[in-house]
């Protein structure tokens, strides 16, 4: 008797069972969900881009720790390997000058200003330093490749450090590091609805970000929590990750009362800007 695999791969109950496995986060030995304890991360800090606290600066992030708040925050490397604090792979729309972060030196980035301000990009270093522990942070990698310098660099930093932390990325194999270097961080799977998104239809970047959309690399990375854009809270992965797995799930980014009174239910975690949460019993 002739067994076709083919056959058996197209059965419902199998390519079912597969998407379940692939989609699984952490289910055993899950990182100390501490960071969690915090429900508010304030996105970039407490910041306006209006004033002398722009976002990702040290005047936005001392904002936050004074209110209490946690910090969400984006890390990339310069040119001469230092982290700093900066979301954008480019200075155009923060600085208004059309170079890329990674092709500066910390030298040359700190001939600029964050909007107007008196700010300038912050090191990852002088940010903990000043944090201090008093709140918890969601460190995001800044990573779009498979060169992961970024987090040999980064990660001896956030191990010396004495307070409570997280990692995300949306890059899958930064969550991977992390499970083979540092299993007990609470690592999270950052992800978006990618298909709404034009650039991201295209080849050659249509798979893998279809594929992260729909947390099918989780079978390699293992998160132990979910970050996803609110506005597509209802993808059937991250509601499958969240209700039967049990993962912990953060939404990005909440910028209004109205916004979180709709996502309270589907979310365990926010981050938010351009408002601050009614806090109703505590952060």
């Amino acid at each position: 008797m002739r067994i076709r695999y083919g056959s058996i791969l197209k059965t419902p109950a199998v390519l079912s069972g597969l998407y379940l496995l692939a989609v699984m986060p952490r289910m055993t030995n899950r990182a100390d969900p501490a960071p969690f304890k915090t429900r508010f991360f304030a996105h970039r800090g407490l910041h306006d881009n209006g004033t002398d606290a722009p976002e990702n600066s040290m005047a936005a992030f001392r904002k936050a720790v004074e209110s209490g708040f946690g910090i969400e925050l984006d890390v990339q490397l310069t040119a001469d390997l230092v982290p700093v604090i900066f979301h954008d792979p480019d200075l155009l729309r923060v600085c208004g000058v059309n170079r890329q972060v990674r092709d500066c030196t910390y030298a040359q980035l700190q001939e600029y200003k964050l909007f107007g301000s008196n700010e300038r990009i912050p090191t990852l270093r002088e940010f903990l330093e000043m944090v201090d522990g008093r709140v918890p942070l969601i460190v995001e990698f800044k990573s779009e490749d498979t060169d992961m310098t970024l987090c040999r660099i980064i990660d001896p930093m956030l191990k010396a450090y004495k307070g409570v932390y997280c990692i995300e990325s949306f890059n899958p194999l930064v969550l991977f590091w992390y499970r083979i270097h540092r299993p007990g961080v609470m690592r999270g799977q950052l992800s978006d609805g990618f298909l709404h998104i034009p650039k991201y239809r295209t080849f050659p970047k249509a798979p893998a970000t279809i594929s992260v959309q729909f947390l099918i690399p989780n079978f390699l990375s293992k998160p132990d929590f979910i970050a996803y854009n609110h506005m597509y809270e209802g993808n059937l992965s991250r509601r499958i990750c969240r209700s039967l797995y049990r993962a912990k799930s953060a939404a990005w980014t909440i910028r209004s009362e109205k916004e979180l009174k709709k996502a309270a239910g589907a979310f365990d975690v926010f981050i938010f800007d351009s408002f601050i949460p009614k806090l109703s019993g505590g952060q």
